[in-house]
């Protein structure tokens, strides 16, 4: 029985099959676990919206978008809140985002890199404040003074959580502007502010408007502000902003904890409503940076 004397060439064979075996195993396993993380994400999405959408559906009818809420008694719908969020989400972000964006060009385009930081950190550091300080503050100084809870001051807190989130997603992107388009602008002895108005903000118009979306889809479904401004209430209340007002999350809220069936309904009724509106503003932004992406 002969034996034949291992060569070099094959040994290096030999440790390069090893190797490559060792290697696909390792692709294999990352590969399994970014699966289950990607699934991690996606299944409590799914999950809440299955659930919202099974016990929320059943509870949409005519009354519940058409009729308010009995003062004394149980039945009625939503309408009340669903008028209160018509008018205090806007108004929050007629306040916002004037203000976010002007932050934003200033920040990008005039300020300095010191104060162009601390203003961004201040930012950061405002998104990350739980939205309950924020009613409290507001309540402060908008609702005690004047011994009433009113919607102005729900705005206006709204308008707080909205502003950070306008301000730096602008701000992020005015940044991706290409330096060359405002050279270009200012070469020609076009002054400095109507080369931001008409080249910058017209170049980042479409990202700006996907923040301006996202922001609104944030303060629509917020809730704490809310309980220490507007208050709630079960009357209509269509332009009064001196008064208490109702709106989507707080009728969520209180009718959740009611003791009674039917109340309970209507508040799966509204958060499916709630969750609609936060789905198709999201969907929307995404088709949106699609459909440019694509285009360019």
């Amino acid at each position: 029985m002969s034996t034949r004397p291992v060569t070099v060439s094959g040994h290096r064979t030999l440790i390069g099959a090893r190797r490559d075996t060792r290697r696909g195993v390792t692709d294999r396993v990352m590969r399994g676990l970014s699966v289950s993380a990607a699934a991690v994400c996606i299944v409590p999405l799914a999950a809440v919206v299955f659930f919202v959408t099974i016990n929320g559906i059943g509870a949409l009818n005519l009354d519940l978008l058409t009729k308010a809420p009995r003062a004394l008694g149980i039945g009625g719908g939503a309408l009340s809140a669903i008028l209160g969020s018509l008018q205090m989400v806007p108004l929050a972000t007629l306040m916002a985002v004037p203000a976010g964006v002007l932050a934003a060009i200033y920040v990008s385009e005039f300020a300095g890199a010191r104060t162009a930081a601390v203003i961004r950190f201040s930012a950061d550091v405002l998104v990350g404040i739980p939205s309950i300080l924020i009613g409290i503050f507001v309540f402060t100084f908008l609702v005690l003074p004047f011994r009433q809870f009113n919607a102005f001051a729900g705005s206006v807190g709204l308008a707080i959580i909205m502003l950070p989130v306008v301000m730096r997603t602008t701000d992020e992107i005015l940044a991706l502007v290409p330096s060359a388009l405002r050279e270009a602008s200012l070469a020609l002895g076009v002054p400095r502010w109507r080369t931001v108005v008409s080249i910058v903000l017209r170049t980042g118009l479409g990202g700006i408007l996907t923040g301006v979306m996202l922001a609104l889809a944030r303060a629509a479904g917020e809730t704490a502000p809310l309980l220490f401004t507007a208050l709630g209430s079960r009357l209509v209340n269509v332009g009064d902003l001196g008064r208490p007002m109702d709106a989507l999350p707080l009728f969520i809220f209180v009718n959740a904890r009611q003791p009674y069936t039917i109340l309970n309904q209507q508040a799966w009724g509204a958060a499916f409503l709630l969750m609609v509106f936060v789905l198709v503003v999201n969907v929307a932004v995404r088709a949106r940076s699609f459909g440019r992406r694509t285009a360019t």
